[in-house]
C-alpha cells in the first residue's frame, strides 16, 4: 500500500483555494434555488401536490437559501475583515461555514427530490426510499469519507 504525501500550503494560498471552492460550489447552489422559486409559479405545483408537500417544498428553498448565506459567508467575512491578510483563525471559521453549508444543500436536495420522485412514480413510500437513499449517500460521501480518511490517517500515523 502505498502512503499519500500531505504538502502543507501556505496560508494565503490554502485562503485562495478554500474562496475558490466556495466560488466553484456557489453557482449550482443558485441555480438550484432558482429552479426552486420557479417550481412555485407552475400549475403542476398547486394541483398535483399537497399543502403539506408545498410546505415541504417552501422548507427546501429555506435550506437552500441558507446554504447559499453560509457559502457566500466566507467571502464577506474576507472581504470586510482582513482582506489584506491571511489568518489561520479565517481558514478555520470560512472551513466551518463551508462544511455547514452541505448539511442544509443535502436535506434540501433530498426534500425536493422526494416530491418530483412522488410526482413522477405516484407512490409515497418508493419516493421516500429513493429520497433517504440520497440523502445517506450525501451523508457518505460528504462526511463520513472524509471523516474515515481522516481516522485513518490518524491510526497509521500520518498527520
Amino acid at each position: 500500500m502505498t502512503k499519500s504525501t500531505k504538502e502543507m500550503l501556505p496560508l494565503s494560498e490554502a485562503i485562495t483555494h478554500l474562496l475558490e471552492e466556495c466560488r466553484m460550489v456557489l453557482p449550482g447552489i443558485q441555480a438550484l434555488f432558482g429552479f426552486q422559486l420557479i417550481a412555485v409559479f407552475n400549475s403542476t405545483f398547486r394541483e398535483s401536490l399537497t399543502s403539506t408537500e408545498q410546505t415541504l417544498h417552501l422548507i427546501a428553498i429555506t435550506l437552500i437559501a441558507i446554504a447559499v448565506a453560509l457559502v457566500m459567508a466566507p467571502a464577506a467575512l474576507h472581504r470586510q475583515t482582513s482582506p489584506r491578510a491571511a489568518t489561520q483563525d479565517f481558514v478555520a471559521i470560512a472551513s466551518r461555514l463551508l462544511l455547514m453549508s452541505m448539511f442544509p444543500l443535502g436535506v434540501a436536495i433530498s426534500l425536493d427530490f422526494y416530491l418530483i420522485a412522488r410526482l413522477i412514480l405516484n407512490n409515497n413510500r418508493v419516493s421516500l426510499l429513493l429520497a433517504s437513499a440520497l440523502l445517506l449517500l450525501f451523508a457518505i460521501l460528504w462526511f463520513l469519507l472524509p471523516r474515515a480518511q481522516s481516522l485513518q490517517k490518524i491510526v497509521s500515523g500520518e498527520r
